[in-house]
């Protein structure tokens, strides 16, 4: 892949955030390394929500496979296509999946387009009440006033008669949305701050929003439940007006529900299922729902199993690997082996190499690359598919920025790779094959 056609204040993010140890929130098209195969089906699924349409996809893959990369990878697809995007993380604690009114809030706070990040709702609604004033001007229906201006009245006018046709399919089920958008719309155009913030709140699903802003809406109380649906289908109708063809939805680990009470998990799994209903529904148009979790919740007793309609919806034959259908309502994530990684290590090294001494690209050549792939692979006891994120942080951290500024440094001569607990996640840390050179190293896990 040619990578000079990537800007430099891209590079230094991408770059930045592996030497975190991070997953950088753009430029990952540099390294879907792998994940080519799913483009095609991917793009298709997305015309077809841009057209009013709504798409349900299940990602599987264990745990380091990539599929928090892979949502990530699929949001920058969909930017690129005016789609707004949204990833949640499900948490028993912070997002309960049966609570939508909590997830739906949640939705709000990550709301992000190509050109606003999150929270992009107040952008999102600003700029759909402009597109609504310039069709009210260009439909020619509103007077001018005595500067021969448009007189700003019956503009205010021509606009709620625009909101109300536009949101009618949500108002007959959530007139609170409306009427705290056209509120909304008073406040901000009377220079009234503390009320147009709070009204914005509130159609966020935030709680604790002051009785006076709500007062000037005639609403009350907070979102709940139920509410959280309606308020998810005027998102929608606002975002397909305001330019923006649909949603992407990403609910991540959501495999947390196989270890939560029972009746939590059956209520979470119930609100899945209840969410898929509403989108085969139609209710939903312009919605791209995306969920990440593990075989282990998609095939075991403690997950999408205990509720037979979803699994029956899931359910997809897997065979051999290289016939997957990437259509299929539920798509597998092999991970990585090393040919991959090797790969992977050689895009980040090209992109390195863009900005640095060209001594990068010769002393971390592809040979080198593929060595230091094969020993952080060796040291998390050889699963390939949890090595990513430590070996590319290895990479960047330990031998690029070393062979840039070190004239002398020569990553084969001066550089051991090295782990320790502390720099791993629990997962590397429980694969990670410690060698002990002392008795007292050893570590002995004892009844």
């Amino acid at each position: 892949m040619d990578v000079t056609g990537v800007s430099p204040a891209r590079r230094r993010e991408v770059i930045d955030a592996l030497r975190r140890g991070t997953v950088p929130h753009a430029g990952l098209d540099l390294f879907a390394v792998g994940l080519e195969r799913f483009g095609n089906a991917l793009d298709e699924e997305l015309s077809a929500v841009a057209a009013e349409g709504a798409v349900f996809k299940a990602v599987r893959g264990e745990y380091g496979s990539g599929k928090t990369f892979f949502a990530r990878w699929l949001a920058e697809r969909a930017k690129r296509r005016g789609f707004a995007v949204t990833e949640i993380q499900i948490s028993e604690t912070e997002t309960p999946l049966h609570r939508l009114e909590t997830v739906y809030r949640r939705l709000v706070e990550r709301l992000a387009t190509s050109s606003h990040r999150p929270s992009a709702l107040r952008d999102v609604i600003d700029g759909w009440f402009y597109t609504l004033e310039e069709d009210v001007l260009a439909a020619g229906s509103v007077p001018s006033a005595a500067d021969g201006m448009p007189d700003p009245d019956a503009l205010q006018r021509g606009v709620d008669e625009l909101l109300e046709r536009r949101l009618a399919s949500v108002a007959r089920t959530t007139p609170a949305f409306a009427a705290a958008l056209r509120a909304y719309r008073r406040a901000a155009v009377s220079g009234d701050a503390a009320t147009a913030e709070g009204l914005i709140a509130w159609i966020g699903g935030q709680p604790n929003v002051s009785a006076a802003a709500k007062r000037t809406a005639g609403i009350k109380g907070d979102l709940d439940h139920f509410g959280a649906l309606g308020f998810l289908q005027g998102l929608l109708a606002v975002l397909r007006d305001s330019g923006h063809p649909g949603l992407l939805i990403v609910l991540d680990e959501i495999e947390t529900l196989q270890r939560v009470r029972s009746d939590v998990r059956e209520k979470g799994l119930n609100a899945l299922r209840q969410l898929l209903d509403e989108m085969d529904g139609g209710r939903f148009p312009g919605l791209y729902l995306m969920i990440t979790g593990t075989p282990a919740f998609y095939e075991g007793h403690q997950g999408v199993q205990r509720l037979p309609p979803l699994a029956q919806r899931l359910a997809t034959d897997f065979g051999d690997p290289r016939f997957d259908n990437p259509r299929a309502v539920q798509i597998r994530l092999t991970g990585f082996d090393l040919d991959k990684l090797t790969r992977l290590g050689s895009r980040v090294r090209d992109l390195y190499a863009v900005d640095a001494d060209p001594r990068v690209t010769s002393l971390a050549d592809d040979a080198y690359v593929g060595d230091l792939a094969r020993a952080v692979t060796g040291e998390l006891g050889g699963r390939t598919g949890i090595a990513p994120r430590i070996f590319l942080r290895k990479l960047v951290e330990q031998v690029l920025d070393r062979v840039d500024q070190f004239d002398e440094f020569d990553p084969r001569r001066h550089y051991s790779l090295t782990l320790s607990p502390t720099e791993l996640s629990d997962v590397e840390r429980n694969a990670w094959r410690q060698r002990a050179t002392d008795a007292d190293d050893v570590e002995l896990d004892l009844p």
